[in-house]
């Protein structure tokens, strides 16, 4: 893929970008290991005031940057207002809580024998981050803000069609003071990660994409003994029981699958809904399905913008078609919408079985496949049968059924009576081939931290010389 800006609302290319050369990328390199020299013996509060500076600058800027997000990947302008804000937020937490998780965690002197012990989380140096388009700022700052934090730097791979999301936020990190270089963003094709992940400088890496992308850098950073953490993707199973309120379950169901256009991770994609409600609650999902607004992402009424590259819709298409030709019923839209640019209509399908393509795989587009279920084991059996585990919905107001959801379904989250969301103050993350690791919370920042234990003793500490205490040390 080319280095541009192409706009999805029309197709036309506005700006294209050279990759770095081979001297500029070494340059750039360099720069970030020499400031990784310096920044680590900055103190938590420094880090905390430049991220705050950050949270500012970019609060100014919601207006600017929403509209180049909605440029480069067509997300509708009330949800690129909503996520540069969310940003914000996401500054702004580290800048409250990430100087208290950066103490020193002190343990039982006694119980090891010590006058002190205790674990201090140290910075691992430069950090690798590859991210993916769909929500071009805040999928870099959820790595940004806490790896930041922590004193490490940050090297950003954005994907191809947002450069300028990517190097807007060279740029505001650069404006909020933070010490040159310390986050820099690399025009690069993908070809050229491996050369960056296995640079001796560079000291881990972090991924959301695809699986196969997932697996490639895996590999590349397994050989190279480098840690990672990797998000890919998921087709997250909304269940739906008899006691849940549908109309409110059906209201959010709309909403969590059609949230980006359709085109994120954690949206509900796959919709298991009980027998005894399952009319009903079809009936209001196609109603509200089929009242979203679709059309020119930059208008404020916009709900459903166009999906953000030509070959994500015409996967789309064979999705649908394929549902289609094997049985399945398309109870509302299911085709390109007739306008220039990359449109498909929010689309619901039911009947759907495991030989169709969009029972295995993720449809990263606003599309929802609907089952229906005779019983909540029944839902998660089928949920729980798909390769991805990222987040996950139940509605119902029983709570043993609760109990069984939380227990029993394959997933890095579990929401119940709401829409699965990333937070600050939660692990964000998946099982299975959903990946592994945490992003967020003191969790995401500590993947990135050496826990280094730290034990003190003295003539009184049990460890006396001479003595056979530390004959079993290991």
């Amino acid at each position: 893929m080319a280095i541009a800006t192409i706009n999805p609302a029309t197709g036309e290319t506005l700006k294209t970008f050279d990759p770095l050369t081979d001297e500029a990328l070494e340059d750039k390199l360099a720069r970030a290991a020499t400031a990784f020299d310096a920044y680590r013996l900055t103190s938590p509060q420094e880090r905390a005031g430049w991220l705050r500076a950050a949270a500012d600058a970019l609060e100014a800027d919601v207006d600017r940057v929403a509209e180049l997000m909605v440029t480069e990947m067509g997300k509708t302008l009330a949800s690129a207002k909503a996520e540069a804000t969310k940003c914000v937020a996401g500054f702004r937490w580290y800048a409250e809580h990430g100087p208290v998780m950066l103490e020193p965690q002190e343990k039982d002197a006694a119980a090891v024998k010590a006058q002190r012990a205790f674990v201090v989380h140290q910075p691992l140096g430069v950090v690798l981050a590859i991210m993916p388009w769909n929500f071009p700022l805040w999928q870099a700052v959820r790595f940004a803000a806490p790896a930041l934090m922590a004193g490490n730097v940050g090297l950003l791979k954005h994907a191809s069609n947002v450069p300028q999301c990517a190097l807007y936020l060279e740029e505001l990190f650069r404006r909020a003071g933070f010490p040159a270089d310390v986050f820099q963003t690399l025009l690069i094709g993908s070809s050229t990660v491996e050369r960056v992940l296995r640079d001796d400088r560079v000291m881990a890496a972090t991924l959301t994409g695809s699986g196969p992308a997932g697996q490639s850098v895996a590999a590349i950073a397994g050989d190279a003994l480098k840690k990672t953490v990797l998000e890919l993707g998921g087709s997250d199973p909304f269940i739906v029981m008899p006691s849940a309120h549908l109309d409110t379950a059906a209201e959010v169901a709309t909403t969590a699958r059609n949230q980006n256009n359709g085109q994120s991770c954690i949206a509900a994609k796959r919709f298991f809904v009980h027998r005894e409600v399952a009319e009903e609650f079809t009936r209001l999902f196609a109603e509200k399905i089929g009242a979203l607004t679709v059309g020119d992402p930059m208008e404020e009424g916009t709900q459903i913008g166009p999906l953000a590259t030509e070959s994500g819709v015409r996967d789309v298409e064979e999705y649908v078609a394929d549902a289609r030709d094997k049985g399945a019923t398309v109870v509302v839209g299911g085709k390109r919408v007739d306008r220039p640019g990359w449109f498909y209509e929010p689309t619901l399908v039911t009947g759907v079985t495991p030989e169709m393509r969009m029972h295995s795989e993720e449809v990263f587009g606003p599309v929802a496949a609907l089952y229906v279920v005779d019983s909540l084991e029944e839902a998660i059996g089928i949920a729980n049968s798909h390769v991805y585990g990222l987040g996950s919905n139940l509605w119902s107001e029983d709570e043993d059924e609760r109990a069984r959801f939380v227990r029993d379904i394959q997933s890095g989250m579990a929401f119940i009576n709401g829409m699965t969301a990333s937070y600050p103050d939660l692990p964000f993350g998946g099982v299975k081939q959903s990946g592994y690791g945490r992003e967020l919370t003191e969790v995401g920042m500590y993947e990135f931290m050496n826990a280094k234990t730290v034990w003190i003793g003295g003539p009184s500490s049990g460890q006396a010389k001479g003595s056979t205490a530390g004959a079993a040390a290991e």
